[in-house]
Order: C-alpha cells, then sequence, then structure tokens
C-alpha cells in the first residue's frame, strides 16, 4: 500500500471522527459513490501541486505531436455535437491579446451545454450553476498544446446523492467532457 494513500487515509479518518459532532458524518453519508476515492485523487494531486487548487481539480490532457489547434478544435466539437452538447461560446483569448499588443502562445476557450441537464441539476442544487457552462480550454505550453476542463467527478461523486435520472445525464455530460479531451488529445473525430 502507498504509504501516502495510507497516511492521507489515518487523516481524513482522524478528522472525520474529529468533526463527527458537527454534521460531518451526516453530510458524508449523502454523497454519491466513489466519493472518498475521488477525494483521495483530488487531495493527491493538490499535494503534488503543492497546494495549487486549480490543478488539482482539473483534467489535464497533452495534445499529440502533429495535431493542429484547428484539429484539436474539431474533434472537440464533432464530439460534443455526437452527444448532444451544444457548443455555447468560443474565446480565442490569444488572439485577442495580441489584437491588443500582448504576446501570447494559444489560449482557446470553449463552452459547452446540455440545456435539459442544466435546468435538471439547478433545480438540485442552484449552487452548481456556477460551474456552468462546461468549459474546455487549449492552452500552449513549451512542449505542446494542452486541453484542460474542470474534474467532473469531483462535482459528481463528492457532492450530494443525486436522484438516478439526474446522475444519468450529468454522467452523460462527464462522459462527454472526458471523450472531448480524449478526441481533442488525437484529432479524432
Amino acid at each position: 500500500m502507498n504509504l501516502t494513500y495510507l497516511f492521507n487515509a489515518i487523516l481524513l479518518s482522524s478528522l472525520l471522527l474529529t468533526l463527527s459532532g458537527c454534521g460531518t458524518l451526516n453530510a458524508v453519508n449523502n454523497l454519491n459513490d466513489g466519493a472518498g476515492e475521488t477525494f483521495m485523487q483530488i487531495w493527491d494531486k493538490w499535494v503534488d501541486s503543492k497546494g495549487d487548487i486549480a490543478d488539482a481539480t482539473m483534467w489535464e490532457v497533452k495534445v499529440d505531436e502533429g495535431i493542429t489547434l484547428e484539429e484539436v478544435i474539431d474533434a472537440i466539437n464533432s464530439t460534443a455535437i455526437q452527444n448532444n452538447i451544444k457548443n455555447v461560446g468560443e474565446l480565442p483569448l490569444s488572439d485577442e491579446l495580441k489584437a491588443r499588443g500582448i504576446q501570447s502562445g494559444v489560449i482557446y476557450v470553449m463552452s459547452f451545454c446540455n440545456p435539459e441537464t442544466a435546468r435538471k441539476m439547478i433545480d438540485f442544487s442552484p449552487a452548481m450553476s456556477g460551474f456552468l457552462p462546461c468549459r474546455v480550454t487549449i492552452i500552449e505550453k513549451e512542449d505542446g498544446l494542452y486541453i484542460y476542463s474542470m474534474n467532473m467527478d469531483m462535482a459528481i461523486k463528492m457532492g450530494k446523492k443525486m436522484p438516478d435520472d439526474l446522475l444519468k445525464d450529468t454522467m452523460q455530460v462527464r462522459d462527454t467532457i472526458w471523450t472531448m479531451l480524449q478526441n481533442g488529445k488525437s484529432g479524432a473525430f
């Protein structure tokens, strides 16, 4: 067993026992399946990143060599269309920066939404509206293009239990976003 995992499990268990009088156990009992595993993955990523919460809560995929920005965008949009997810906006941020005289590598922000699922999610938890629409960002680093999106497992598994129909719809959106990253990295349709 990984020593870090064991330490984190002991720390989490101690914390839960300490906070049980504060309603923590009630909250934990209301989580979706897989919450603990997802928490530990995010925790480990947070520790590895030296406390960068944004890094810990994002999916990151490196784009394969030779795949162009246009191919990544086309693959992501194609995946969205095939899965009934609407592209609700694109922001070529690096183009805007260049227009303002600021040199920048690629920063391209894409926003996606399934309106029916979004409505159900907001009815379930109005605070979830802060995560809407789902964003996929393509950025350029020194070694190539990368695609980022929020780790949706965090919002789904670590959140309170959803009704079965909402969980099914939300998982379909989650799986589509994950597929967008995978197809985008290789330029696949």
